[in-house]
């Protein structure tokens, strides 16, 4: 249940804590991408009914692959409010890809008509040697986490945050007897493979503890009653381990596998580290900062603006992915040019949640808390 952004430990600390002059600045000297930087971008609050097509088409944009995508247009044709899920570990400070591309995940799903269950998942921590395994510490990052998805935008009118700890107390009759079934229905060897969940990998010295994690983050899935698993692609195998005990137990009705794409950037301030990110001249696959254009700052604004010098071609404006994807790979657009626009851009999109941690009492003492912590691995 490890988040998207814990593909490195070393992954981008989440930027909208960071308060350095210069990214504050660029936000604060933003023109033309800023009138579409307010909330409405990422939480299109049309009043009119969707159509059954457009519902399916806005939740299935959220997943990088689908299993299956006839189950998702059913279930969205069939069910009134399907259940979607996802659950994290409050383990450290957040990064830019799950706290904004969370919440346009989130809004795209619940506009579809979905309910969006966070499992807030702090026993699971504690199994994964989280915060030296301090309980407190655990649900101090949670309570900041939730914080930092309020400020960012997320349409929370049909989202509930779920503390395991809390929520497994008041089913253990039901919980542990699941979390039990799964592992009898499956050797040692196919719950290890499923290690990567924890940002582990299946040669490494697990645990006891470690070794439960997978078979309860599998019955999270039933306990939670979730139709729709939407979590990273780093969670693929256990959720189809999931799907796999439904064919054991002869369940007709399947959890749908809807896996966002796993984005990152290297360490430090929004500007430095775009500066610094990784961006070969017209190659758009594996490329960073491409990403980030493609799955944040055109979802979140409806286009991406670059201000060129009119040397290098004058200023332009992308309104859709296609367009920009081909202009990059055609070498119209440059990294250097690039690289300050998507830093900009970003920057609009983080200063609601600096300035939430700034002026909210709350949210600045959790920030200040969580300062203080070593994060452990």
């Amino acid at each position: 249940m490890v988040d998207d952004s814990r593909v490195s430990e070393a992954a981008a600390v989440m930027a909208a804590m960071d308060m350095s002059p210069s990214s504050v600045e660029a936000a604060e000297k933003s023109d033309g991408l800023a009138s579409g930087g307010d909330h409405s971008a990422i939480s299109d609050t049309e009043d009119r009914e969707l159509t059954l097509d457009e519902r399916y088409a806005l939740a299935r944009s959220v997943g990088e692959e689908c299993i299956q995508d006839e189950e998702l247009r059913n279930l969205l044709e069939k069910k009134k409010d399907p259940v979607c899920y996802d659950g994290f570990e409050p383990s450290g400070r957040m990064h830019i890809a799950q706290g904004v591309m969370k919440a346009l995940n989130v809004n795209k799903l619940t506009r579809a008509g979905c309910i969006f269950k966070f499992w807030v998942a702090d026993w699971f921590a504690q199994l994964n040697h989280k915060m030296g395994g301090d309980l407190k510490k655990i649900r101090t990052v949670g309570e900041y986490m939730i914080e930092v998805w309020k400020a960012v935008g997320m349409d929370q009118s049909r989202v509930q945050f779920l503390w395991s700890s809390d929520e497994i107390n008041k089913g253990a009759a039901e919980y542990w007897p699941l979390v039990m079934d799964i592992a009898r229905r499956n050797n040692l060897a196919r719950i290890v493979r499923c290690s990567q969940i924890m940002g582990r990998n299946d040669t490494d010295d697990l645990s006891a503890a470690q070794i439960f994690y997978p078979c309860m983050q599998c019955a999270d899935i039933f306990f939670l009653k979730a139709d729709i698993c939407q979590l990273g692609l780093d969670q693929r195998k256990v959720n189809v381990l999931a799907r796999e005990y439904c064919t054991e137990i002869k369940r007709k009705n399947k959890p749908i596998i809807l896996s966002h794409r796993i984005l990152c950037l290297p360490n430090g301030d929004v500007n430095v580290k775009i500066k610094k990110a990784y961006c070969p001249p017209q190659q758009v696959e594996g490329n960073p900062c491409v990403e980030y254009v493609k799955y944040i700052v055109l979802p979140w604004f409806k286009k991406f603006e670059v201000h060129r010098s009119e040397a290098n071609g004058g200023p332009i404006v992308f309104h859709d992915v296609e367009e920009f994807m081909e202009a990059y790979k055609a070498g119209q657009l440059h990294p250097g040019d690039l690289k300050p626009a998507l830093a900009k851009a970003i920057n609009i999109i983080l200063q609601p949640v600096r300035d939430h941690f700034t002026k909210d009492p709350h949210a600045k003492k959790l920030l200040s808390t969580i300062k203080n912590y070593k994060v452990t691995r």
